[in-house]
């Protein structure tokens, strides 16, 4: 939310600066400046100073003259101005004129500096902006937990959540003891219930550990890492057993809290005593 009121201010004030220069330039189109206006004034001084000479006035008169014979001939459309005379100016006015091309350029480059920051923000926003809390990272539904156990007890094999990532597994009664001792509170309390959630992630080197049917153990393709069934370590380069999520059992509904993980027990762990079933699946 600091960070949306932030973006919001500079470009409110991105904004207002250029506002303020272009109606800086356009107040001061039309305007002389401090230099021009020095040498008019010194030019209409040395006018004022030299007096005309006859040649020139003669000259002048003749000039009038054929103006006023050219204004005749066509007809009278221009009216005749006596010397001396002082014509009041005019302001031009600003519908007649238009936008000028500084004008033009000037909101030009406003629009494009404002769209500019106004796309910048709103991409920064989305960027920054939490997203959704469906999927991985959040707590995912996996089913009925009879369903999901009588699944496991048939089959002889996890039960797999691919929202989740996740394998669940059944887990004895025998070794609620000694996880007692090993695992955090909020793990043990799926095993309470009976299950334990499994993140497939190898431990070593991130790959994903399938299970071995006739072992009834997890055992890792890449570098031959092994894991019972409730994914103690066993055997291979690990350096502990398999990461796992809370499991939460409410209402005989199962769901995995895939944002809270625990770091897999220690080597030598082994509170199920299950050893391999059959042959393994990786050398």
């Amino acid at each position: 939310m600091i960070v949306a009121v932030l973006i919001i201010a500079i470009i409110l004030v991105a904004g207002g600066s250029l506002f303020l220069l272009a109606n800086r330039q356009r107040a001061a189109t039309g305007n002389l400046s401090r230099e021009t206006r020095r040498r008019d004034e010194a030019t209409a001084g040395e006018a004022t100073e030299s007096a005309p000479t006859s040649a020139e006035v003669e000259l002048s008169a003749e000039a009038r003259a054929r103006a006023d014979e050219a204004r005749g001939q066509a007809g009278g459309a221009l009216a005749k101005r006596k010397r001396g005379d002082i014509t009041a100016w005019e302001p031009v006015d600003e519908e007649e004129l238009g936008v000028t091309r500084r004008q033009f350029l000037n909101r030009g480059i406003l629009v494009t500096m404002l769209a500019g920051l106004g796309t910048f923000g709103a991409s920064l926003l989305a960027f920054l902006w939490p997203s959704s809390t469906a999927g991985f990272g959040s707590t995912i539904g996996a089913g009925k937990l009879g369903d999901i156990l009588g699944f496991m007890d048939t089959n002889k094999q996890p039960y797999y959540v691919p929202e989740a990532r996740t394998y669940i597994q059944p887990y004895p009664k025998s070794g609620l003891p000694k996880a007692k001792k090993v695992y955090d509170d909020f793990i043990y309390a799926g095993m309470e219930q009976g299950i334990v959630a499994l993140y497939q992630k190898c431990v070593h080197l991130g790959c994903r550990v399938p299970w071995c049917q006739s072992a009834q153990w997890f055992e890792c393709p890449c570098h031959g890492s092994k894991y019972n069934r409730v994914g103690e370590k066993r055997d291979g380069p690990a350096p502990r057993g398999l990461d796992r999520f809370q499991a939460i059992v409410n209402g005989g509904n199962v769901s995995i809290n895939t944002g809270l993980l625990a770091v897999g027990p220690p080597i030598g762990t082994d509170t199920t005593g299950q050893v391999a079933e059959g042959p393994h699946c990786v050398g």
